[in-house]
């Protein structure tokens, strides 16, 4: 992907790989430590892996005969930065919606 906010969003997209950043979130882990959780083979972990990589969500490093990940908080902080401009709105009181919600069904009935 030619633009890193989209590799960002496209590599949180998925469920496992979300998982697999929070377990990083604890510590730099193993591989094999990354896929024991998971009912998926170590090649798919491993393809997993190369997206978050792709994405500068994580990187990864040859220790011995052992890769270890990392996570890199930085492509974080870029996505968390755009999605904080979209904060100028009011947030939504859904209380308030709710009660909106009531009062005009009741409003119908009468």
């Amino acid at each position: 992907m030619s633009n890193p906010l989209d590799a960002v969003f496209a590599a949180l997209a998925d469920p496992t790989r979300r998982a697999i950043l929070g377990m990083l979130l604890e510590d730099d882990m193993a591989v094999t430590d990354v896929a024991e959780p998971f009912s998926m083979s170590l090649a798919a972990i491993s393809k997993h892996l190369s997206v978050l990589a792709e994405a500068g969500l994580i990187s990864r490093e040859r220790r011995g005969r052992v890769i270890w990940c990392k996570l890199e908080p930085d492509a974080l902080r870029t996505a968390s930065v755009w999605m904080q401009s979209f904060g100028q709105f009011d947030p939504l009181d859904l209380d308030a919606f709710e009660r909106f919600l009531e009062q005009e069904m009741n409003d119908e009935d009468d």
